[in-house]
């Protein structure tokens, strides 16, 4: 009888130990929702209130479901792994999701399917790819590009993605953001099917084509006896004698309101200019072509340094290759300068 009273005093303490262990906390899930390393508000709406995903906010949701949802989705979102959400995380995003009111009805897409949209591209916009990686699908032709992958490759990033995307990066030489595992979880091919994504990789490799992997890095700001010099690098980080040259190739740099440049070096400096796609004055270099694994270094000095209101940033784009028809609507954009 005494082993029994024992019991039931400490069911209920192992209880609320265990409540409070998976307790969420609203603001970490806040700034896990916000953070540009998770991509959760491209489908589900910047306030959770739903998009081309289901609404979240104000629906009740504890942790144990968020999880569930997240590990296991019952829809065509891909399966998320313990390194891209774990339950701490779950937990506090449902105490995220439970601060705020539940919406009048959801969002729109981030991104909806264009009229007249070839079949490929059309089953990667509603099977929900495009709301990550915009209608031209542009991250992951640029990493098909890099290596000139065959379809086989390509359903490895899909079907196996948190597992293969490392090792892609690896064979290219490519280092994660920060060190951080992609958000991107593991797509079910009985959720997005075989034929399905064999007509978005046609689409990807023989319609608007491979794209080259450039890459680019804008230093800080650093002291200079005239200014602040900031040192650009861009990169083609595409595997040597497969990886996808970039031709004609624009690299500009939005010059702050307000500040002169004092000089510039690099190979095909072009000057300071009024750019119309910019709506700025921009600084621009001009190359031929850039090669899997060639770097073309740049340097502008500033009259002075730029802030983190209206920063230093710009954009790489390309004549060659371009989509067989429409317009070139790829680019690279530059990320801005990090704070000296």
């Amino acid at each position: 009888m005494r082993k029994f009273v024992v019991a039931l005093v400490v069911l209920p303490l192992s209880s609320t130990i265990a409540s409070a262990q998976n307790a969420g906390n609203a603001a970490a899930g806040q700034a896990y929702w916000n953070s540009p390393l998770h991509a959760c508000k491209n489908c589900h709406g910047d306030q959770s209130e739903g998009a081309f995903g289901p609404d979240l906010a104000g629906r009740g949701l504890n942790g144990a479901q968020v999880y569930r949802a997240v590990h296991q989705p019952w829809g065509i979102m891909p399966a998320f792994i313990d390194t891209q959400l774990n339950q701490q995380q779950a937990a506090d995003l449902a105490a995220y999701f439970a601060s705020q009111p539940k919406p009048a009805e959801p969002g729109k897409w981030r991104f909806e399917t264009p009229v007249g949209a070839p079949a490929g591209q059309a089953v990667m916009i509603s099977m929900g790819c495009g709301q990550c990686h915009t209608p031209q699908f542009q991250g992951p032709r640029g990493n098909l590009g890099a290596v000139n992958a065959d379809y086989d490759y390509f359903a490895k990033l899909v079907y196996d993605h948190t597992n293969f995307l490392p090792q892609h990066r690896a064979s290219v030489g490519i280092v994660a953001p920060n060190g951080a595992n992609m958000d991107m979880g593991n797509y079910s091919p009985a959720r997005l099917p075989e034929a399905s994504l064999r007509q978005i990789y046609a689409w990807a490799r023989d319609e608007i084509g491979f794209r080259p992997l450039l890459q680019s890095r804008l230093s800080a700001g650093t002291a200079a006896a005239n200014g602040v010099t900031y040192t650009l690098n861009v990169t083609n980080a595409g595997m040597p004698g497969r990886g996808v040259t970039a031709e004609g190739v624009s690299v500009q740099l939005v010059i702050p309101a307000g500040v002169n440049v004092v000089s510039a070096t690099g190979a095909g400096y072009q000057g300071v200019h009024m750019d119309a796609k910019q709506g700025a004055s921009v600084a621009e270099w001009r190359v031929p072509s850039l090669a899997p694994k060639v770097q073309e270094s740049y340097t502008i000095t500033l009259s002075k340094a730029a802030t983190a209101g209206d920063n230093l940033k710009g954009a790489i784009r390309w004549a060659k290759p371009a989509p067989k028809a429409g317009p070139n609507l790829d680019v690279v954009n530059i990320a801005p300068a990090p704070a000296a």
